[in-house]
């Protein structure tokens, strides 16, 4: 298996000692705030921004992320490399507590995300890769043993019935259209209902097949995602131009999106 770069394990152990701070957190009481634009943050939240940053700071990429000091665009946009970082993707279900929360940390190259990470810190697993490394899945017992890593390899073919994965907590009238499309090529739609990043853990293992989302995300939502699934023949890509989502933005909202594995994209074409 080819040797990751240190900056690439730095961030795998950053996940992981983030995941169990999470996770002392959530099993015991804390307190949500309600941020200015109406989004929830809990300790948890910067407990885990501050382990990330403990770890990725020496490395001297600068960060972006979810609870990270935004830098003006005018500083930003002359990064080559970037971290793009959300400490606690899914908050809401964090408070929920039903367990479909993550961490996600991407690398991103000239506004491209290279390699990513998704951290479950309930089932102690995490996706990590990109183009340059190959996808695996490993546990977190597992992250210094690199011979117990699991290496992804490309879906091999859409579901027989197709499935959509979809979020919990946002839907919006344009997945209809999106779903009559999906008809053309499976009469019958199942659909996964999951929150954040962890919808990727369905795409990257072949278990759903595609993923719309007409609704507001932001950059450290998707990024590590993106890297992934694209490492694995994918795509994410821009609802309406069908372009692949690109990052460190002026503005760091992402456009609505359509994810698809590869065999969804060889269907389609």
């Amino acid at each position: 298996m080819q040797e990751l770069e240190t900056k690439y394990t730095t961030a795998i152990r950053a996940a992981v000692e983030a995941s169990h701070e999470i996770m002392y957190i959530y099993e015991n009481e804390f307190d949500t705030i309600i941020k200015d634009d109406g989004s929830p943050l809990t300790k948890a939240d910067l407990a885990s921004t501050k382990i990330i940053h403990k770890h990725l700071e020496p490395l001297g990429i600068p960060i972006t992320g979810e609870e990270t000091d935004k830098m003006p665009f005018s500083e930003r946009k002359n990064w080559t490399e970037c971290w793009c970082v959300d400490p606690l993707d899914g908050t809401k279900e964090f408070i929920n507590r039903n367990g479909e929360f993550a961490v996600n940390i991407a690398l991103l190259r000239d506004g491209k995300p290279v390699f990513g990470i998704i951290a479950s810190p309930v089932q102690k697993l995490m996706y990590v890769g990109g183009v340059e490394t190959g996808v695996f899945k490993v546990e977190f017992d597992s992250i210094e043993y690199k011979d117990k890593w699991d290496v992804l390899t490309d879906p091999l073919e859409v579901n027989s019935p197709m499935v959509m994965t979809c979020s919990r907590s946002h839907h919006s009238g344009p997945v209809l259209n999106f779903i009559n499309e999906l008809k053309k090529h499976s009469p019958t739609i199942e659909f996964a209902k999951k929150g954040s990043s962890l919808k990727f853990f369905d795409l990257a293992s072949g278990k759903a097949d595609a993923y719309p989302r007409f609704a507001p995300t932001m950059e450290w939502d998707i990024a590590a995602g993106q890297a992934i699934l694209e490492a694995l023949g994918g795509s994410v890509v821009h609802a309406e131009t069908g372009l692949p989502l690109y990052y460190n933005k002026e503005n760091l909202t992402n456009p609505y999106f359509i994810a698809k594995t590869k065999p969804l994209l060889a269907l389609s074409s």
